[in-house]
């Protein structure tokens, strides 16, 4: 096996796919806080339901009406702030590509101007921004990169960040649901169901954070059943009240 000399240089490591985490989350991050946002919506309004004496029918009942409004509602967010989202984001590509029709000269210096400002000497910049200006829609890309920050190529679609809103939040929501589905008449049964899905929601989102998979599960647990122990306390108080 032979071994580098003094004088060698090492050579560059170069890194694998996956080295570092994705930190945008990509499909994970609104799939998991999706899920989460449902089971701890619909825990929380079972415990306050059940705080209130109410029967496994209303407890049903209740359930499934917030799971469905829930996710109905996440949907239509979602669809509206990532359609009002491209809508204005594709008025700027337009503002652009007419601006590159207008005044071809002028961009061609501005986005020199912009690799000037990264560091990149003068020459080189005007000369890379030339090249780069050579096929309209190539241009028109590199522009909305560079200025706009987005790609064009690869705009966020309403409708598949509605269904998933739609999806995960309503698999959050059942989750509570599905023993009193099963015939259960209590609530401890859907508050270990519960904790189970907490406690993996939460260990789930340390694969984008910097946390610790048991930390992160314990925090989202903790969150979850205060948030099931206030609401049931206030059933509680206010079934007491109207009884």
């Amino acid at each position: 096996m032979t071994h580098p000399t003094a004088t060698e240089e090492p050579k560059p490591r170069i890194p694998e796919d996956g080295h570092h985490r994705d930190v945008n989350g990509g499909w994970l991050r609104p799939a998991v806080f999706g899920a989460m946002d449902g089971l701890v919506s619909n825990l929380a309004l079972v415990s306050g339901v059940v705080g209130g004496d109410a029967g496994r029918s209303a407890v049903l009942l209740t359930g499934l009406a917030g799971l469905a409004a829930g996710a109905f509602s996440m949907a239509a967010g979602e669809y509206t702030s990532v359609a009002s989202q491209r809508e204005l984001v594709e008025a700027e590509i337009e503002a652009e590509r007419i601006e590159l029709r207008r005044n071809p000269h002028g961009e061609l210096a501005e986005l020199a101007q912009l690799y000037v400002a990264k560091g990149v000497e003068p020459e080189l910049a005007h000369e890379v921004a030339r090249q780069l200006s050579r096929d309209p829609e190539k241009t028109l890309a590199v522009h909305a990169r560079e200025e706009l920050g987005v790609d064009p190529d690869d705009l966020p679609s309403p409708l598949v960040a509605a269904a998933s809103s739609f999806g995960c939040f309503a698999l959050g929501a059942l989750l509570p649901l599905l023993p009193y589905l099963l015939g259960a008449t209590a609530l401890w049964p859907a508050l270990i169901a519960s904790a189970l899905g907490l406690f993996l929601c939460g260990a789930v989102v340390a694969r984008v954070t910097a946390r610790s998979w048991w930390f992160s599960g314990l925090r989202q647990l903790a969150l979850g059943g205060a948030a099931a122990g206030l609401t049931f306390l206030l059933g509680r108080l206010i079934g007491g009240q109207l009884g």
